[in-house]
């Protein structure tokens, strides 16, 4: 069975100005750097469809999409804070966002792939329940997660976090789920400087100081959040997958390489091997250096096909 690439035009339709580094161009460093490497032609692509009002509404709630309904700008800009904007076409970005993890799980539970990468924008892992943030606006990963758990009646869902962001919006979405396990690390003191200091039971979300290198974090993994998720034996591993610890990326100063997502991916694709029938849905988060992130993704999404 085949890994899934799925994007939508319309994910390169929102921007936020020429000053942001959450940019359109950020899905074209990953879609080149695919295709120079050779590895597109592995992938089955497809177009992602838009979620539905009740996927949305599982996590997010109905007063907070009443007001990106209300404030969906019809020309220029509405600033929901000063780095999270919306422009005429952020809506239907945000929907086929979330959709596409939508497609992804109906597809690896129908048997008809095996593993999918979400190349899609806006992100996703800083939207709350009813607050837009972090150049957020619905949860991508969150929504198909709670959807999985609803329509397929899973039990056990592991949710992986490696953006050098932490990911407050899923975090607080699923805090004290006993059917989610959320492991992730991330540079603290760092935006959003949200991290409570006794997490929940089903949240083991590591804060790691600037310039920790990809050793360290590589030992992390192995000792903390392997343990857990064997002990867990999830039925579906999902990802937010921000590449923005890498090191050539100012927005945060970790120093992962390439490298360090391919053998943290291939540690997730063994365990989802063990006892998740291989079942892993990625989505992209943060990564805003565009050839570092056009790099890693590519190492990334590599060792979810197995290539």
């Amino acid at each position: 069975m085949e890994t899934l690439y799925i994007t939508h035009p319309a994910c390169r339709l929102h921007e936020m100005g020429d000053w942001h580094p959450e940019c359109p161009q950020r899905l074209d460093a990953i879609n080149d750097q695919l295709l120079a490497s050779g590895v597109m032609p592995f992938l089955a692509q497809e177009q992602a469809p838009s979620a539905t009002e009740a996927d949305i509404l599982r996590v997010h709630t109905p007063e907070y999409l009443a007001y990106l309904r209300d404030n969906s700008p019809a020309t220029g800009y509405f600033a929901i804070d000063p780095d999270t904007l919306m422009n005429p076409h952020t809506l239907e970005a945000a929907w086929v966002a979330a959709g596409a993890g939508i497609a992804a799980v109906d597809a690896i539970m129908a048997k008809k792939a095996r593993t999918a990468f979400n190349s899609v924008r806006p992100p996703g892992h800083h939207a709350r329940p009813g607050q837009a943030m972090g150049f957020c606006f619905f949860n991508n990963l969150a929504v198909a997660a709670a959807y999985a758990i609803e329509k397929y009646g899973l039990k056990r869902v592991a949710i992986i976090d490696f953006d050098v962001h932490h990911g407050n919006g899923t975090e607080e979405m699923f805090s004290g789920d006993p059917r989610i396990l959320m492991c992730s690390f991330f540079q603290y003191p760092l935006f959003p400087d949200i991290y409570h200091d006794s997490p929940a039971e089903n949240m083991v979300n590591i804060p790691v100081d600037a310039h920790t290198p990809g050793d360290a974090l590589r030992q992390l993994v192995t000792d903390i959040w392997m343990p857990r998720l064997e002990a867990f034996k999830p039925e579906f591993i999902f990802i937010s997958a921000g590449f923005d610890a890498h090191r050539e990326d100012d927005m945060g100063q970790l120093d992962m390489v390439e490298a360090d997502y391919a053998w943290i991916t291939k540690q997730l694709m063994r365990l989802a091997e063990s006892t998740a029938q291989g079942r892993v849905v990625s989505f992209l988060e943060g990564g805003y250096n565009l050839s570092a992130l056009g790099r890693s993704a590519v190492a990334h999404i590599k060792a979810l096909a197995t290539l």
